[in-house]
């Protein structure tokens, strides 16, 4: 029988979660800038490329919530060390690929298992606390994705060109080695058994309340814009400036440090502001910058185009991961901290799904459009969302408006 720890002290085990959600993060986010790389050597054209990342995302949507409910029973300390051991065993087949097919299957073997690994992490970070400390531990465990988005993918970007691109999966895979080794011996071995795991029914109860769902939608929405841009970013920005190799990995280290930035800011003006004030004007922001960037790719010359390009860079990461922490939150406040993890869960499953239709609509556009075009479609997006956003919260507000007359009008 499992008890939280509820010492002052945050456990240790939390922060070996963290380790294999930064190694997950990192491996799924770091393909993107990599894709022009890996279409040359595999001969393949870049938009067929990213549907290595389209692929990726669908089958961590769809496979995560059905993997989770059918390993219910099952030792959750066991099966966290067992996704690990997968995910650096897929890192493995990945580095070693000789075809295109061959790093597909790769990729679906990894979104199996970091789909099965996040719900489960989080499931015992909430185990492993008391209830009142459940959000942080569950903040700690997905930061460990934050710092993915803000520090592993910037630097997979410069292994990336510096030793080519398989050297990325193999620098994942110690990563996750190092991830499972820490859990073997960091989470005590009688720990494990008997963690509830929410039933498909239970999820799709919490699914179903019109306000879960609709900010569920939102997720998508900013996940299909992010990724419509996210995907192709290299094809952008050596289109747009003329910058490829290391160029491209500065950029993306600024990129990723404005994200990390992001994060900080959206979650402390959350706990001040509120979660609804942090996210729509990241929306906003960030339908600008997606804007920026197609309008920016008019410029006559590349030299032109360098400064305007980082500013537009630096206000997506900023906006974008100042939602991130924002969304969280909001989903947490309508759904309620007892089912913070069912929420998060279908939180990831909704945005790996707008990952993946985002990482379609950047192939449709380059194919049929150009990279010039990646920007509107991706500020198309997020316009969408707010315009969501916006209208739930009306309808909420006409909601709490009418609640006092009829509260009168019953007595």
């Amino acid at each position: 029988m499992n008890t939280a720890i509820a010492s002052a002290t945050v456990p240790k085990p939390l922060y070996w979660l963290a380790l294999g959600a930064f190694a997950i993060g990192t491996e799924g986010f770091m393909i993107a800038p990599l894709l022009p790389s890996i279409a040359a050597d595999l001969g393949v054209s870049v938009s067929m490329a990213g549907q290595l990342v389209t692929a990726f995302a669908l089958a961590y949507a769809l496979s995560s919530p059905i993997l989770t409910v059918l390993t219910g029973s099952a030792n959750r300390r066991r099966l966290l060390i067992l996704c690990l051991g997968a995910f650096a065993v897929a890192n493995v087949i990945a580095f070693s690929s000789s075809g295109y097919w061959q790093l597909l299957g790769a990729r679906l073997l990894l979104a199996f298992s970091a789909g099965l690994y996040v719900p489960s992490a989080n499931a015992v970070a909430t185990a492993l606390v008391s209830p009142e400390r459940r959000g942080r531990a569950l903040s700690i465990v997905n930061g460990g994705t934050s710092l993915a988005i803000a520090l592993g993918v910037p630097l997979g970007a410069i292994l990336g060109h510096a030793a080519g691109w398989r050297m990325t999966f193999a620098g994942v895979a110690v990563l996750a080695v190092i991830a499972t080794i820490a859990l073997q011996l960091g989470l005590p071995r009688a720990f494990g058994a008997g963690i509830p795991v929410a039933s498909l029914k239970a999820r799709y109860a919490v699914a179903r309340n019109p306000q879960v769902l609709r900010a569920l939608m939102v997720t998508t929405l900013w996940a299909m814009g992010a990724y419509t841009v996210y995907t192709y970013v290299a094809s952008y920005i050596a289109g747009a400036t003329g910058i490829v190799g290391a160029g491209l990995s500065v950029i993306l280290f600024v990129w990723g440090l404005s994200a990390a930035a992001g994060v900080f800011l959206g979650g402390n003006l959350t706990d001040k502001l509120g979660a609804e004030q942090v996210i729509k004007p990241a929306l906003a922001a960030l339908a600008f910058a997606f804007g920026s960037l197609s309008l920016i790719a008019l410029s006559p010359g590349h030299s032109l185009s360098v400064v305007p390009v980082i500013v537009a860079v630096v206000v997506w990461g900023l906006s974008a991961w100042a939602f991130f922490p924002a969304q969280q939150a909001r989903l947490i406040g309508i759904a309620g901290l007892p089912v913070a993890p069912v929420v998060l869960s279908l939180n990831a499953s909704f945005m790996f799904a707008g990952f993946s239709l985002g990482a379609a609509l950047g192939a449709f556009t380059l194919n049929h459009a150009s990279f010039a075009d990646l920007g509107w479609v991706g500020a198309t997006c997020e316009l969408v969302a707010l315009l969501l956003l916006w209208l739930g919260s009306a309808k909420a507000s006409a909601v709490t408006n009418t609640l006092p007359a009829t509260s009168t009008a019953n007595e």
